[in-house]
Protein backbone atom coordinates (compact mmCIF):
# COMPACT_ATOMS: atom_id res chain seq x y z
CA UNK A 1 0.00 0.00 0.00
CA UNK A 2 0.96 3.57 -0.84
CA UNK A 3 -0.50 6.21 1.75
CA UNK A 4 -0.46 9.57 0.42
CA UNK A 5 -0.99 12.77 2.98
CA UNK A 6 -3.18 15.15 0.83
CA UNK A 7 -4.08 16.92 4.01
CA UNK A 8 -3.62 17.05 7.40
CA UNK A 9 -4.81 20.26 9.18
CA UNK A 10 -7.16 20.27 11.73
CA UNK A 11 -10.41 21.87 12.10
CA UNK A 12 -9.30 24.37 9.72
CA UNK A 13 -6.81 24.65 6.49
CA UNK A 14 -3.72 26.24 7.35
CA UNK A 15 -1.20 28.08 5.32
CA UNK A 16 0.67 24.82 4.91
CA UNK A 17 -1.98 21.99 4.47
CA UNK A 18 -5.69 21.15 3.66
CA UNK A 19 -7.77 19.48 6.06
CA UNK A 20 -8.08 15.80 6.38
CA UNK A 21 -7.39 13.84 3.35
CA UNK A 22 -5.46 10.74 2.67
CA UNK A 23 -4.88 8.89 -0.06
CA UNK A 24 -4.24 5.01 -0.13
CA UNK A 25 -3.34 3.00 -3.44
CA UNK A 26 -2.52 -0.67 -4.08
CA UNK A 27 -3.42 -2.84 -7.28
CA UNK A 28 -4.18 0.11 -8.98
CA UNK A 29 -6.91 0.70 -6.82
CA UNK A 30 -6.82 4.69 -5.10
CA UNK A 31 -9.04 4.82 -2.01
CA UNK A 32 -9.57 8.27 -0.42
CA UNK A 33 -9.99 9.06 3.25
CA UNK A 34 -11.83 12.28 4.11
CA UNK A 35 -12.05 15.05 2.14
CA UNK A 36 -12.24 18.00 4.28
CA UNK A 37 -11.90 22.23 3.10
CA UNK A 38 -9.13 22.46 0.62
CA UNK A 39 -8.22 18.77 0.04
CA UNK A 40 -9.81 18.74 -3.81
CA UNK A 41 -7.42 20.92 -5.42
CA UNK A 42 -4.49 19.25 -3.33
CA UNK A 43 -5.90 16.14 -4.76
CA UNK A 44 -5.08 17.05 -8.00
CA UNK A 45 -1.45 17.33 -7.39
CA UNK A 46 -1.47 13.42 -6.65
CA UNK A 47 -4.32 11.68 -8.80
CA UNK A 48 -6.33 13.04 -11.31
CA UNK A 49 -9.69 14.25 -11.01
CA UNK A 50 -12.06 11.25 -11.91
CA UNK A 51 -9.55 8.85 -10.95
CA UNK A 52 -10.41 7.79 -7.37
CA UNK A 53 -12.36 4.47 -6.88
CA UNK A 54 -14.05 5.38 -3.46
CA UNK A 55 -14.11 7.43 -0.82
CA UNK A 56 -14.56 6.68 2.96
CA UNK A 57 -15.64 9.77 5.19
CA UNK A 58 -15.00 9.11 8.59
CA UNK A 59 -17.34 11.71 10.14
CA UNK A 60 -19.48 14.60 8.80
CA UNK A 61 -17.60 17.82 10.42
CA UNK A 62 -16.88 19.75 7.42
CA UNK A 63 -13.20 19.59 8.25
CA UNK A 64 -13.09 16.01 7.14
CA UNK A 65 -16.24 15.78 4.43
CA UNK A 66 -16.89 19.51 2.77
CA UNK A 67 -15.02 19.50 -0.28
CA UNK A 68 -17.16 16.52 -1.22
CA UNK A 69 -19.33 19.66 -2.70
CA UNK A 70 -16.42 20.68 -4.52
CA UNK A 71 -16.19 17.30 -5.87
CA UNK A 72 -20.06 16.90 -6.93
CA UNK A 73 -19.71 20.17 -9.05
CA UNK A 74 -16.51 18.26 -10.53
CA UNK A 75 -18.45 15.28 -11.08
CA UNK A 76 -22.10 16.09 -11.68
CA UNK A 77 -21.26 19.10 -14.13
CA UNK A 78 -18.52 17.42 -16.19
CA UNK A 79 -19.35 18.28 -20.11
CA UNK A 80 -16.77 16.45 -21.61
CA UNK A 81 -16.91 13.09 -21.60
CA UNK A 82 -20.35 12.94 -20.18
CA UNK A 83 -21.71 13.00 -16.03
CA UNK A 84 -19.33 10.59 -14.37
CA UNK A 85 -20.89 7.65 -13.31
CA UNK A 86 -21.55 7.01 -9.34
CA UNK A 87 -18.42 6.55 -7.28
CA UNK A 88 -18.98 4.39 -4.01
CA UNK A 89 -18.81 6.77 -0.82
CA UNK A 90 -18.80 5.24 2.54
CA UNK A 91 -20.10 7.58 5.32
CA UNK A 92 -21.96 7.60 8.31
CA UNK A 93 -25.61 7.38 8.53
CA UNK A 94 -27.20 10.62 6.63
CA UNK A 95 -24.03 11.20 4.56
CA UNK A 96 -26.00 11.93 1.91
CA UNK A 97 -28.17 14.52 3.34
CA UNK A 98 -25.60 16.74 4.97
CA UNK A 99 -23.91 17.50 1.77
CA UNK A 100 -26.96 18.04 0.08
CA UNK A 101 -27.92 20.71 2.63
CA UNK A 102 -24.36 21.89 2.54
CA UNK A 103 -24.36 22.39 -0.91
CA UNK A 104 -27.83 23.81 -0.92
CA UNK A 105 -28.63 24.00 -4.20
CA UNK A 106 -29.15 21.06 -5.94
CA UNK A 107 -30.84 20.65 -8.86
CA UNK A 108 -32.65 17.73 -6.87
CA UNK A 109 -32.68 16.24 -3.84
CA UNK A 110 -31.33 12.84 -5.21
CA UNK A 111 -28.87 14.77 -7.11
CA UNK A 112 -25.92 13.90 -4.95
CA UNK A 113 -26.68 10.06 -5.50
CA UNK A 114 -26.41 10.50 -9.25
CA UNK A 115 -22.95 10.63 -9.19
CA UNK A 116 -22.03 9.45 -5.39
CA UNK A 117 -23.34 5.51 -4.55
CA UNK A 118 -23.78 6.16 -0.91
CA UNK A 119 -23.12 3.41 1.69
CA UNK A 120 -24.09 3.71 5.47
CA UNK A 121 -21.10 3.08 7.49
CA UNK A 122 -21.32 0.91 10.85
CA UNK A 123 -18.76 -0.84 12.91
CA UNK A 124 -17.95 -4.38 10.44
CA UNK A 125 -15.45 -5.57 8.45
CA UNK A 126 -15.90 -5.36 4.87
CA UNK A 127 -13.95 -5.18 1.58
CA UNK A 128 -13.57 -1.72 -0.75
CA UNK A 129 -11.90 -3.04 -4.10
CA UNK A 130 -8.67 -5.14 -2.99
CA UNK A 131 -8.56 -3.81 0.68
CA UNK A 132 -10.17 -5.28 3.68
CA UNK A 133 -11.30 -2.84 5.92
CA UNK A 134 -12.70 -2.89 9.60
CA UNK A 135 -14.59 0.30 10.81
CA UNK A 136 -15.05 1.28 14.78
CA UNK A 137 -16.84 3.72 16.15
CA UNK A 138 -14.95 6.01 17.76
CA UNK A 139 -15.38 9.03 20.47
CA UNK A 140 -16.79 12.34 19.12
CA UNK A 141 -19.62 14.73 19.64
CA UNK A 142 -21.14 13.43 16.20
CA UNK A 143 -20.97 9.57 14.89
CA UNK A 144 -17.22 8.72 13.78
CA UNK A 145 -15.39 5.87 12.90
CA UNK A 146 -11.72 5.05 12.86
CA UNK A 147 -10.84 2.67 9.70
CA UNK A 148 -8.55 -0.37 9.75
CA UNK A 149 -7.15 -1.11 5.86
CA UNK A 150 -5.14 -4.06 5.45
CA UNK A 151 -3.76 -5.50 1.93
CA UNK A 152 -1.16 -8.12 1.51
CA UNK A 153 -0.70 -8.88 5.30
CA UNK A 154 0.10 -4.98 6.15
CA UNK A 155 -2.20 -2.50 7.70
CA UNK A 156 -2.90 1.27 8.07
CA UNK A 157 -5.19 2.82 11.02
CA UNK A 158 -6.73 5.81 10.29
CA UNK A 159 -8.35 7.30 13.96
CA UNK A 160 -10.97 9.89 12.28
CA UNK A 161 -11.70 12.33 15.03
CA UNK A 162 -11.73 10.90 18.55
CA UNK A 163 -10.82 11.53 22.27
CA UNK A 164 -9.76 7.97 24.21
CA UNK A 165 -11.36 5.02 23.72
CA UNK A 166 -10.50 1.52 23.95
CA UNK A 167 -12.00 1.05 20.62
CA UNK A 168 -9.17 2.92 18.62
CA UNK A 169 -6.56 0.87 20.58
CA UNK A 170 -8.21 -2.48 19.29
CA UNK A 171 -9.00 -1.14 15.80
CA UNK A 172 -4.94 -0.07 15.93
CA UNK A 173 -3.59 -3.64 17.59
CA UNK A 174 -0.60 -4.23 16.24
CA UNK A 175 -0.89 -2.25 13.10
CA UNK A 176 2.03 -1.23 10.73
CA UNK A 177 1.52 2.34 10.75
CA UNK A 178 -0.80 3.90 12.52
CA UNK A 179 -2.22 7.69 11.44
CA UNK A 180 -3.56 9.22 14.52
CA UNK A 181 -5.11 12.71 15.45
CA UNK A 182 -3.71 14.64 18.07
CA UNK A 183 -5.37 17.55 17.96
CA UNK A 184 -4.67 19.01 21.45
CA UNK A 185 -1.62 19.87 23.66
CA UNK A 186 -1.16 17.80 26.60
CA UNK A 187 -1.78 20.23 29.88
CA UNK A 188 -3.74 22.69 27.84
CA UNK A 189 -6.86 21.28 26.29
CA UNK A 190 -9.02 18.82 28.25
CA UNK A 191 -12.30 17.96 26.66
CA UNK A 192 -13.55 14.30 27.25
CA UNK A 193 -14.46 12.04 24.03
CA UNK A 194 -13.71 15.28 21.78
CA UNK A 195 -9.93 15.02 20.55
CA UNK A 196 -6.31 13.37 21.72
CA UNK A 197 -3.27 15.30 22.66
CA UNK A 198 0.40 14.14 21.71
CA UNK A 199 0.79 12.00 25.12
CA UNK A 200 -2.62 10.53 24.51
CA UNK A 201 -1.85 9.36 20.96
CA UNK A 202 1.28 7.79 22.14
CA UNK A 203 -0.09 6.04 24.57
CA UNK A 204 -2.53 4.47 22.40
CA UNK A 205 -0.22 3.70 19.87
CA UNK A 206 1.79 2.16 22.82
CA UNK A 207 -0.94 0.00 23.72
CA UNK A 208 -2.14 -0.63 20.52
CA UNK A 209 1.74 -2.10 19.54
CA UNK A 210 1.69 -0.09 16.21
CA UNK A 211 4.33 -0.15 14.05
CA UNK A 212 4.74 3.57 13.64
CA UNK A 213 2.93 6.30 14.74
CA UNK A 214 1.94 9.40 12.28
CA UNK A 215 0.27 12.23 13.81
CA UNK A 216 -2.31 14.11 12.08
CA UNK A 217 -4.80 16.45 12.42
CA UNK A 218 -2.94 19.42 14.44
CA UNK A 219 -4.86 22.44 14.24
CA UNK A 220 -2.84 25.54 12.98
CA UNK A 221 -2.64 27.29 16.38
CA UNK A 222 -0.96 24.14 17.87
CA UNK A 223 2.47 23.36 17.59
CA UNK A 224 3.16 20.17 16.44
CA UNK A 225 6.66 19.60 17.54
CA UNK A 226 5.29 19.87 21.08
CA UNK A 227 2.47 16.96 20.55
CA UNK A 228 5.32 15.18 18.96
CA UNK A 229 7.50 15.72 21.74
CA UNK A 230 4.83 14.61 24.18
CA UNK A 231 3.81 11.25 21.90
CA UNK A 232 7.40 10.30 21.86
CA UNK A 233 7.51 10.62 25.73
CA UNK A 234 4.91 7.56 25.99
CA UNK A 235 5.79 5.74 22.59
CA UNK A 236 8.95 4.60 21.78
CA UNK A 237 8.84 3.28 18.30
CA UNK A 238 8.92 5.61 15.23
CA UNK A 239 6.87 8.40 15.22
CA UNK A 240 6.48 11.38 13.12
CA UNK A 241 4.20 14.35 12.27
CA UNK A 242 1.86 14.14 9.01
CA UNK A 243 2.46 16.76 6.40
CA UNK A 244 1.31 17.81 2.71
CA UNK A 245 2.64 15.27 0.55
CA UNK A 246 4.44 13.06 2.41
CA UNK A 247 3.74 10.02 0.92
CA UNK A 248 4.75 6.24 2.70
CA UNK A 249 4.86 2.54 1.55
CA UNK A 250 3.43 0.14 3.90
Amino acid sequence: MKLTVVGCSGSFPSADSACSSYLIEADGFRLLLDMGNGALGELQRHVGLYDLDAIFLSHLHADHCIDMCAYFVARYYRHEGGRCAPIPVYGPEGTEQRLTTAYADTPSASSMSEVFDFHTVKPASFDIGPFSVRTEKVCHPVEAYGIRVEHGGKSLTYSGDTGVCEALDELAADTDLFLCEAAFTHGKENIPDLHLNGREAGESARRANAGRLVLTHIPPWTDPQVNLADARSAYEGPAEVAAPGRTYEI
